[in-house]
């Protein structure tokens, strides 16, 4: 049985725009958050890229371990990237939202939901973990096939979650997320250019609500 998140889950704020992208490994979460970026500055708007995990300590530790092809177990795992979320929250996201910046976020919430949840990691308790955590404007899930996920990372050094069976599990949570109405699903077997118009247009349709 899968649950959708309580209406109390999440933090308030105000001001600003956040836009999270989400999807599994080798959907290209970078090169759209970049572009997407690019994109708003073009169009007058400021803008802050950022990602998780992130780049400090408890980020690095995570990301580090997973390049090693390394893990924690699930349940650690889970808290780590909550710790992880708490310090990019407050750090990055909430001060330039308060700003009045667009946020673009690689990863946020979502991920742990799915990643860890495909290891069998309670998603209520997940959520829980997470409840401080500002909802984003926009949550976007890039959709792949684990296949063509397999395709784009061969040749590359694997992380600890790049296999196919992980990948298929959490593709899985993610289309149930995106069913719940908690991520808009958008094909990213298309071509760059497509999928950039998409996301652009999503974008400036919260922008100008």
């Amino acid at each position: 049985m899968f649950y959708p998140p309580p209406k109390t889950l999440y933090g308030m704020r105000e001001g600003g725009l956040f836009i999270v992208l989400e999807g599994i490994d080798g959907c290209g979460k970078s090169t759209h958050s970049r572009l997407l970026a690019e994109g708003l500055r073009g169009l007058g708007y400021r803008v802050v890229e950022t990602c998780e995990p992130t780049d400090g300590p408890v980020g690095r530790l995570l990301r580090g371990r997973s390049e090693r092809g390394l893990r924690f177990p699930a349940e650690v795992e889970a808290l780590l990237y909550a710790a992880d979320r708490l310090l990019h929250v407050e750090g990055v996201v909430e001060p330039a939202l308060r700003e009045g910046y667009v946020v673009v976020s690689e990863r946020y919430i979502h991920s742990s939901i799915a990643y860890q949840g495909a290891e069998g990691v309670d998603v209520d308790w997940i959520r829980m973990l997470n409840r401080s955590a500002p909802q984003p404007d926009l949550a976007v899930l890039l959709d792949i096939q684990p296949k063509t996920a397999v395709e784009r990372l061969r040749g590359r050094r694997l992380t600890a979650y790049e296999d196919y069976e992980t990948q298929r599990r959490v593709r899985e949570i993610y289309l149930r997320l995106a069913e719940a109405g908690e991520l808009v699903r958008v094909d990213a077997e298309r071509s760059m250019e497509e999928v950039q118009r998409e996301l652009l247009h999503l974008a400036l349709e919260r922008l100008r609500r």
